[in-house]
């Protein structure tokens, strides 16, 4: 049978290694995951981290403790960081009614503002879409930005709006000097004498 005296409970604080001089990179990663345990002198009593008696304070800590996520309704999806290919990636499908006439997709929301949860996947075909509706490899690239704009049939699409808004905006040339009307001519026959 074991001691009866050994079973029990002990407690010792966990001190950082003292060090002298300079920190060696191992050092420096240990000491940084403990950052968020370490507090400072003035919120310790007796060596333990006691919280605060505000609840407005005490509130604040606990905010800054929870993760950013939906909640459990959406299994606690978390909010990505977000990069600007993945910005530009999100702003290119807020704007993809504009992309493609001919598809209808469901209308959004309204706002300007990206949003603040949402995950990024990867669409796996079918087997049986081998020939049909699968991308090549040459076809794959690393952004959606960079696929739409390799895409051959977009780009014909693109340069034929641009050049019918180009004239649709340019001026008339010397039709705008043609006197249009008898009003016109009266006025300009005034002007010349």
């Amino acid at each position: 049978m074991a001691d009866k005296s050994a079973i029990g409970l002990s407690w010792a604080p966990k001190l950082p290694p003292l060090t002298s001089g300079t920190t060696k990179s191992s050092e420096k990663a240990q000491s940084s995951q403990h950052g968020s345990v370490w507090k400072s002198e003035d919120q310790l009593v007796d060596g333990l981290f006691v919280p605060p008696r505000d609840p407005r304070k005490l509130n604040k800590l606990m905010k800054k403790n929870v993760k950013d996520t939906t909640g459990k309704s959406w299994f606690d999806m978390p909010a990505p960081t977000i990069t600007p290919e993945l910005k530009k990636d999100l702003e290119i499908l807020k704007l993809r009614n504009a992309i493609d006439p001919k598809k209808h997709f469901k209308k959004g929301d309204k706002s300007k503002a990206l949003p603040k949860y949402f995950q990024m996947g990867t669409v796996v075909e079918p087997v049986s879409e081998f020939f049909s509706g699968r991308l090549t490899k040459k076809e794959r690239k690393g952004t959606l930005a960079d696929e739409l704009l390799s895409d051959q049939t977009l780009k014909s699409y693109r340069k034929r709006k641009v050049q019918e808004i180009e004239n649709k905006n340019r001026p008339g040339g010397v039709e705008k000097w043609k006197n249009k009307g008898h009003q016109t001519w009266k006025r300009a026959k005034q002007r010349r004498g």
